[in-house]
């Protein structure tokens, strides 16, 4: 059995070691909680920007080159992601090495240069546009999906930010983002993988200890939703039509989402699932299909994403409906419950042997404060019902909290069938 050795410091950093005495390579990461949500009105992008930045030299380390070789040198490759809530920055290493990667990373978070900013614009805006058509219209399922979701809230904005406020990014804003949000007491240094825990403690307080912990600016709350579904039709050139539909869904810390995380994986959670069967099996109009979630601090969504010919989009948009509402209105039979819970049994089983996986289990779960052990998923999950499926769909892919998007090449007539189809849905439902 896994289980995480945890520490918390003077400083308020709390320190996770996974110990898999088994594997040959240590993964080791630090999460902050700043995200996409966190960045100040007119700076969206904000976070993801400080990110990149703090790759481009250090006082010990004076270029990207530099932190890049000096990752290389202990077996590393360093790496980075930001998201909506949280930052993460993360490197492979050898288990001789643990100390040097921590010594590389304060230096990163603490002794930045802040330097290229202009160069790092052009990257990023370069990134963005990749979102963007030849007009210059948003593209993104995702980022449209998220603006219906959660309107005039920076949930609702892209977390790399727009091409107009990655423009305005300046070296004041790198420097107030990270005095604000880069605090100790908002942080996890987790590290998994063959380490001894109180060797991991002891290097965390020698290398971490002069961090200073603060207070951060609050996180602004989603407050109010609409009652009505949504839909947005974008044009675009492209030969096919991207459709998502998005539901608003669970926050992080419902007892509920052991229940979704179920739903998810019998609508879309491999060749056996339903909207794969009924979506390309049947009916052929789809190569793939998949279904993700999104749980924040207060809120939450539930996504499915697919890809269709436009003569096909109205057709696709009806049989998913359909196997939704075929979810929220029939229980699932005991054969494909139990064949689905004892697949994600058997898979979380697999997850314990990656070490970046467990980092994250119990480093990010730290974090956001739902840690749970393989052996607490793998028990909810076999205690899940047919009922309980059936309410959760009855909960989430009600009516009024879907959002439709679809982007490509509308065809007469299309619109008008894509609305009347979400109008059956409501009536339906």
């Amino acid at each position: 059995m896994i289980r995480p050795f945890t520490h918390t410091m003077l400083n308020g950093l709390r320190v996770v070691c996974v110990e898999m005495p088994h594997l040959h390579a240590v993964e080791l990461a630090v999460y902050l909680k700043v995200g996409g949500r966190n960045d100040p009105p007119g700076k969206a992008g904000l976070s993801h920007f400080l990110e990149h930045i703090l790759f481009r030299g250090t006082r010990d380390f004076g270029s990207s080159r530099e932190i890049e070789n000096a990752f290389e040198a202990i077996g590393g490759a360093p790496n980075a992601a930001t998201d909506a809530e949280s930052t993460c920055y993360y490197s492979r290493v050898h288990p001789d090495n643990i100390r040097q990667g921590m010594e590389i990373f304060f230096s990163m978070l603490m002794r930045p240069l802040l330097e290229g900013v202009e160069i790092e614009k052009r990257i990023i805006a370069e990134e963005a546009r990749g979102d963007l058509n030849e007009r210059g219209v948003e593209i993104s399922p995702d980022t449209i999906a998220s603006g219906l979701l959660w309107p005039r809230h920076p949930l609702g904005l892209p977390t790399i930010g727009t091409t107009e406020s990655i423009a305005g990014m300046n070296r004041r804003d790198m420097e107030t983002h990270l005095v604000d949000f880069y605090r100790p007491n908002r942080a996890v240094l987790v590290v998994s993988g063959p380490a001894r825990s109180h060797e991991v403690f002891t290097c965390a307080e020698d290398v971490f200890g002069d961090w200073h912990s603060g207070a951060v600016p609050e996180t602004l709350p989603v407050t109010g939703r609409d009652t009505t579904p949504r839909i947005c039709c974008v044009d675009d050139s492209d030969s096919q039509m991207n459709l998502q539909l998005a539901f608003l869904a669970l926050s992080r810390g419902d007892v509920r989402c052991p229940v979704l995380r179920l739903a998810r994986r019998i609508l879309a959670g491999g060749g056996s699932s339903r909207l794969y069967l009924k979506l390309r099996e049947e009916l052929g109009i789809i190569y793939s299909v998949e279904a993700s979630i999104c749980a924040y601090e207060e809120t939450g969504c539930f996504s499915i994403d697919l890809s269709t010919a436009p003569e096909t989009l109205p057709q696709a948009i009806e049989a998913t409906l359909a196997e939704l509402l075929l979810l929220a209105t029939e229980p699932v039979p005991d054969e494909e419950r139990e064949r689905v819970i004892q697949s994600y049994v058997y898979d979380l089983e697999y997850s314990r042997d990656s070490a970046f996986e467990m980092g994250g289990r119990y480093g990010w779960g730290e974090l956001m404060g739902v840690v749970r052990s393989i052996e607490e998923d793998q028990k909810a999950a076999r205690s899940i019902t047919a009922v309980d499926i059936l309410q959760i769909s009855r909960t989430v892919f009600a009516p009024e909290n879907l959002r439709l998007v679809a982007v490509g090449p509308w065809k007469r007539g299309m619109k008008k069938q894509v609305r009347e189809l979400v109008k059956r849905y409501r009536h339906d439902f």
